[in-house]
């Protein structure tokens, strides 16, 4: 017998009225029509955004059951929505979803011993006083490997990812450190390997901290002098996962507790995962010893995506905001936006709004002018960091030759047009250029600035050098 499908969904709602209240059932699937079957994936229509969201919510694990029953373990369900708010019409207008056919994730529990030197041992995630400890993993089931697009720019860093999230603890990918610059998604592959770890191991505890979230509840122990407790209960997670671990940088308590849990974790065989804006011979002020143990196991490189995964983005973007958009204005976007993923979604995000708020079509004329605004945006948003690393690479040379104490005439003027574009770039002060530039002083930042003006008035050669760098630094 062919499937069609109504005789899935026929054998579906069956199953689903035999499992839930007759009420339930009249008022949240009579209304539902099967619309299309294709393949494994089923689409159905729902009457609003508010229905859908409720499936989602509260009968996603049921609807999951009835589907595999009938069309497999790979059964997919789409909803056709119609939506209240249209972009640009007075037509009801149709949008597909697809269901996210998964649970929020629990909550983990560790064991604790009952006294540790007669004092309660204390979760820093939770009120003191309270008898159970409940570790809540801070993941955000959003974040996952199905919607983290792979490309070149980021494929090692992914694969590195999933063989981690298959056996945590048992790769040599301990640490596994990911860094990036600015939106390339290095906090949600951080998440998507947690994710994927609770799902295919969900006794073991996992636990994603921000690294000043963590110095923070390093101060609070050292305040109430439970410092112990904080390393023993940071000793008994089996994933740790640490965003921006850069932030630790000039801060020697902080660097030396999370020495010691990183050393019992990594230890006793336990993951521990890291992100970073810079690779690990870049940080500065971090102790040697952590810098070395950051190198144990595989530093990742988060690239920007070239076009190709830009427009793939942007694809799966629209594809789970169930929005449809002309190709012409997809590829605009991607040619235009070229920095980081999170302004890419940024500018669909803004499109969707615009259209939906202001009753405008989605064009080429609504997309050029939002992403002038984010292109913009992109060119205030140099970091000094970023200005050294440019002209080195400008001048041949690594940045530290750039900011070395050498008075070599090519490497003085490399420096001098550091610290020229970054008073031009940003906002820091005359005093932290210098000190982020070889530790110099205000004065020298100014001679810099002074000498760079006088220079391309008068040498052709030093004009060219600045013209040049204008360009690579201003995208």
């Amino acid at each position: 017998m062919t499937l069609t499908a109504d005789s899935v969904w026929n054998e579906c709602l069956s199953f689903i009225k035999d499992n839930i209240k007759p009420q339930a059932y009249k008022t949240w699937f009579e209304p539902i029509k099967p619309v299309k079957l294709s393949g494994e994936a089923l689409t159905i229509q729902v009457p609003s955004k508010f229905f859908y969201e409720w499936l989602e919510e509260h009968y996603i694990k049921l609807l999951r059951v009835a589907l595999v029953r009938q069309l497999g373990s790979d059964a997919k369900l789409i909803y056709d929505v119609k939506m209240e708010n249209n972009y640009s019409s007075n037509r009801p207008q149709i949008v597909k979803i697809p269901s996210s056919n998964r649970d929020p994730l629990k909550p983990q529990k560790v064991a604790v011993p009952l006294e540790s030197n007669k004092r309660e041992l204390r979760n820093p995630f939770v009120i003191p006083g309270l008898q159970k400890v409940k570790v809540e993993s801070q993941l955000n089931p959003n974040y996952n490997f199905l919607n983290f697009v792979e490309g070149d720019s980021n494929r090692l860093a992914r694969s590195a990812g999933m063989a981690v999230a298959n056996k945590p603890g048992g790769t040599s990918f301990n640490p596994l450190l990911i860094y990036g610059g600015v939106g390339l998604g290095k906090t949600h592959l951080a998440h998507a390997i947690g994710v994927d770890i609770k799902d295919k191991y969900p006794d073991k505890t996992v636990l994603y901290i921000s690294s000043e979230k963590f110095t923070q509840q390093f101060i609070d122990s050292v305040k109430s002098n439970t410092r112990n407790d904080f390393i023993h209960f940071y000793q008994m997670i089996d994933v740790l996962i640490i965003d921006d671990v850069q932030f630790l940088s000039g801060k020697a308590g902080t660097q030396d507790v999370f020495f010691h849990i990183f050393n019992h974790l990594h230890q006793n065989g336990k993951q521990v995962i890291l992100t970073s804006d810079k690779a690990p011979v870049d940080m500065q002020d971090i102790e040697q010893r952590l810098l070395s143990r950051f190198k144990w196991g595989l530093s990742a490189e988060l690239q920007a995506p070239d076009y190709e995964t830009r427009i793939s983005i942007l694809d799966n973007k629209l594809f789970r905001d169930g929005v449809e958009m002309p190709e012409e204005i997809v590829e605009y976007i991607a040619k235009n936006i070229k920095s980081n993923v999170r302004e890419l979604e940024g500018v669909i995000i803004s499109m969707i709004a615009q259209a939906s708020f202001n009753r405008k079509e989605f064009s080429l004329e609504l997309a050029k002018q939002i992403v002038d605004k984010f292109v913009k945006n992109t060119k205030k948003e140099v970091s000094i960091d970023y200005i050294q690393k440019e002209v080195s690479k400008y001048f041949d040379m690594d940045v530290a030759t750039l900011q070395s104490k050498t008075r070599k005439r090519h490497i003085v003027q490399a420096r001098q047009l550091a610290m020229y574009f970054a008073k031009r770039l940003t906002k820091t002060s005359l005093a932290s250029i210098g000190n982020q530039i070889g530790q110099r002083d205000h004065a020298t930042v100014l001679h810099a600035c002074k000498t760079v003006d006088n220079l391309t008035e008068t040498d052709k050669q030093f004009k060219k050098y600045v013209e040049d760098l204008t360009k690579k630094l201003t995208f």
